[in-house]
């Protein structure tokens, strides 16, 4: 070969790419496999959810919202509930009741709230229970109250006594009573570190048309 070839042969390895440029042997980037939830069906679905909830309370209570406004509305009878025992227990010997109406009508005067228990002497609404009467030494007296609840834990409290409830269509009814008198032997000792309630305590609960009827 010629010095010319060489020469001619040279230029060419020099000017060619000596390879061709490989392609990446890494797969192109792919979709994710799982998509992010569209964050407005979230939020919809969200806002949905606490509607229903609400929905739902207020429902769930609709029941006893509506009891208490017809009992309010002055229309038609409302329940009273009551405790019942002869009366030399109720007002000569028991020894807490006296402190547990006084406390709850001191509670009662702080809340400005109105009155709705009563204590009645010989009631009336007894007759509507012989098989009460005939257990009970007479005279007797009820503690009587709208409120079911508070005469139950009375009843827990006093636990000598019946527990009753009856429909009347104004206080007037639910609390009339017998007229008659009360006299209690006064004990020839008294052991106990505080003093005898008075004579007459009750008074302060009686319902104040108890008289008129």
């Amino acid at each position: 070969m010629s010095a010319l070839n060489l020469v001619s042969l040279g230029g060419q390895l020099l000017n060619s790419p000596t390879h061709k440029p490989l392609k990446s042997f890494l797969l192109p980037p792919t979709k994710p496999f799982f998509k992010s939830p569209n964050p407005i069906t979230t939020t919809t679905w969200k806002s949905t959810t606490a509607v229903r909830t609400a929905v739902a309370a207020v429902d769930s209570s609709g029941p006893t919202e509506k009891v208490v406004v017809e009992e309010e509305g002055g229309g038609g009878s409302k329940t009273y509930h009551f405790l019942v025992a002869n009366a030399k227990f109720m007002l000569d010997e028991e020894e807490h009741f006296q402190e547990q109406l006084a406390e709850r009508l001191r509670y009662y005067g702080e809340k400005n709230k109105e009155l709705d228990f009563w204590l009645v002497i010989e009631p009336k609404f007894l007759d509507k229970f012989p098989n009460i009467t005939k257990r009970l030494k007479r005279p007797a007296v009820a503690l009587v109250s709208t409120n079911a609840t508070w005469i139950t834990f009375m009843k827990l409290r006093l636990d000598r006594v019946l527990q009753e409830s009856f429909e009347a269509e104004s206080l007037e009814e639910a609390v009339a009573s017998n007229p008659v008198n009360l006299e209690f032997e006064k004990p020839e000792k008294w052991t106990a570190p505080y003093p005898k309630y008075e004579y007459g305590w009750w008074e302060t609960f009686l319902a104040p048309v108890a008289s008129k009827v």
